[in-house]
């Protein structure tokens, strides 16, 4: 008899959980809301991205705007990341990504409760790495890419994850990128 696989946004089987799967936190499970758009990065997905970028993030400063469930932050505050800035407009997912970082103690991660385009259009900081994985609308990450040029480091990177192809947006160019099922994502390189 084959085993049941879990389906996606459950981790083991059960609804609404996500493992982080390297660094300090591997294996420990997120609990996130029930809320419209929200949905996990795939294990597999995430595996491929820390791939790309090398497994570890010692002292990287990374930004996740959409943070949703906050997979990605929490993997890259799991893998050395010295500081991550969760963006997250959804009071229940705030307040769940709250209690994920309490749970963990991963004192590097900085929860903001803020519209993802708004703290973007306020904030003058530079990061390594920014993760923009909004939910899922075809529309959604095109206006938070044309203005991350500025929000990066010089060599800074940055993931894409969303429903269609992925297109680079000015000063950009494709690193490397991928599918799985409907999520279209690629790693971009500043020029």
């Amino acid at each position: 008899m084959r085993a049941k696989q879990a389906a996606p946004g459950r981790a083991h089987g059960a609804p609404n959980r996500v493992r982080i799967i390297g660094g300090q936190y591997r294996r420990r499970l997120l609990d996130f809301p029930d809320s419209g758009g929200l949905r996990p990065t795939a294990d597999r997905v995430r595996e491929t991205l820390f791939n790309w970028l090398g497994q570890d993030l010692p002292g990287w400063s990374c930004l996740d705007l959409f943070a949703g469930s906050g997979a990605l932050g929490f993997e890259a505050a799991s893998r050395g990341a010295a500081r991550v800035v969760m963006i997250e407009r959804d009071r229940a997912a705030y307040e769940a990504l709250q209690r994920n970082r309490a749970t963990l103690g991963a004192d590097a991660v900085e929860i903001v409760r803020a519209d993802a385009l708004a703290w973007l259009a306020g904030n003058r900081e530079n990061f390594d790495l920014i993760f923009v994985d909004p939910p899922f609308d075809p529309t959604a990450a095109a206006p938070a890419l044309a203005d991350l040029a500025p929000h990066l480091r010089p060599g800074g990177q940055l993931y894409v994850e969303q429903a269609t192809p992925v297109e680079a947006p000015p000063g950009f160019i494709i690193h490397r990128s991928g599918r799985a099922g409907r999520s279209h994502f690629a790693l971009l390189v500043k020029e």
